[in-house]
């Protein structure tokens, strides 16, 4: 167990043996299900110890407090020093009596999508679980871990950060026996102080692999990546060329990525090029785990992106790329590259403010601009604050809100185009949908 030791009023292990009589845990009491155990976590705005009483009455068989004001209310709230660490150390504890090994990532981008990937190929041919949509975080990761159960062949784990040090404390809790990042790019700049400070945070990862002697996936067509993994005893590389343990070729995304392995073609339905080295290393998994070929094939071709990730859409006489989950000055710009690839004549853009970018906010929403105007025409929607204050041409037009550029669509008729649908999750641009 890795450095996650804390006093408590009632020890781990006595918590475990609480923990394996009811193996379901929960932190929100309006998805509390009866039997759960609750934990009262609190945060700047929230104290869960406030409902712990009302846990209970919804069926909660424990409720883990750290108001010690509560703790003669009920002989069945549990009594800790912190909730939040309680969580994450009986995590770890039941990481620890896994017999199947964990396979995590993370990165700037894909990290979902890539996840869902190698989920989707190995579980045609072995028993897995995974992260649940972006349960990534410091909450998210223990919660996937406590989902697990001793009967599964692997577990994926997906690890989000907006800081430093936040994937090695995320490691320490999780313990992967396999990891992978999926790319460095321009994501979360204002924490982790600029692209060097994102390169040296994911990388915390393969910190973590060398330093336990685990294996690293490394895709080899990313030169950022080989700078990581200098000394690295224990890897297993993808890429494009014949001496990777995978290899794997691109052959188009119009607007499907289609990609070569093993002599076969492989046909998927996700959009844009950026999406490749996502398939890549699913594929190499999957190889690495001895999933027959087939099998591999079927789970790449079967899966399908939801949740306003690279979404096709079709509305009318309109085919809309629905992107708006997230994005980030990398994301954006490999979105916009793989949509002035695609084979149409009528393209429309709608482009949503970018968050979390700090000090370097004016100059990234600008580099999009200078980017889009250059390549594209007209028919140019930018939404937001960070964008309204960019310098633009005439023809570009700048909405400060989302009620603006919806009382502005109200006039607007757009048909027989190919539309792409761009911004952070704050943005919300799915509502795009509606209008449209």
């Amino acid at each position: 167990m890795l450095g996650l030791f804390y006093f408590y009023t009632m020890n781990i292990e006595t918590l475990y043996e609480i923990y394996k009589t009811h193996s379901s845990v929960c932190t929100d009491t309006r998805k509390l299900k009866k039997n759960d155990i609750y934990f009262a976590l609190k945060g700047d705005n929230f104290d869960g110890n406030k409902f712990a009483e009302k846990a209970l009455k919804q069926g909660a068989s424990y409720c883990v407090i750290d108001d010690e004001s509560l703790k003669d209310k009920s002989e069945y709230f549990v009594l800790v020093d912190d909730t939040l660490k309680t969580l994450q150390e009986l995590a770890n504890y039941h990481r620890n009596t896994f017999s199947f090994p964990i396979i995590a990532l993370t990165g700037s981008n894909g990290k979902t999508t890539t996840k869902e990937l190698i989920y989707t190929v190995l579980e045609t041919h072995y028993n897995v679980n995974a992260t649940k949509g972006n349960l990534n975080n410091h909450i998210g990761v223990p919660l996937t871990l406590l989902s697990f159960t001793n009967d599964l062949d692997f577990g994926i784990v997906e690890m989000g950060a907006n800081h430093q040090k936040e994937i090695a404390f995320l490691a320490s809790i999780a313990e992967p026996d396999f990891g992978l990042i999926t790319n460095f790019g321009k994501a979360h700049l204002e924490g982790f102080g600029g692209v060097d400070g994102v390169i040296k945070g994911k990388s915390e990862l393969y910190d973590y692999l060398k330093q336990n002697s685990k294996t690293a996936f490394i895709n080899t067509d990313d030169e950022k990546q080989i700078q990581q993994i200098s000394n690295y005893e224990s890897i297993s590389t993808f890429g494009k060329n014949a001496s990777n343990d995978c290899q794997v070729k691109f052959i188009d995304a119009n607007p499907f990525v289609e990609l070569d392995y093993g002599d076969s073609t492989i046909k998927s339905q996700l959009i844009g090029r950026y999406n490749f080295g996502n398939i890549a290393v699913a594929i190499a998994i999957g190889k690495y785990f001895d999933v027959p070929f087939d099998k591999i094939k079927k789970g790449i071709e079967a899966y399908r992106p939801d949740n306003n990730r690279s979404e096709i859409k079709h509305i009318g006489s309109n085919q809309i790329i629905l992107d708006a989950y997230n994005a980030n000055p990398t994301s954006m710009i490999a979105a916009l590259e793989n949509f002035r690839a695609l084979s149409s004549n009528n393209k429309v853009l709608f482009l949503g403010d970018m968050f979390e970018l700090g000090e370097s906010a004016e100059t990234e929403h600008q580099n999009i601009v200078d980017f889009v105007e250059a390549r594209f025409e007209n028919h140019i929607y930018l939404i937001g604050e960070n964008f309204y204050k960019t310098n633009t041409k005439i023809t570009t037009k700048k909405f400060s809100s989302f009620e603006e550029l919806k009382h502005h669509l109200e006039d607007t008729t757009i048909s027989n185009s190919d539309i792409l649908i761009k911004g952070s999750r704050g943005m919300a641009l799915e509502r795009i949908l509606e209008i449209l």
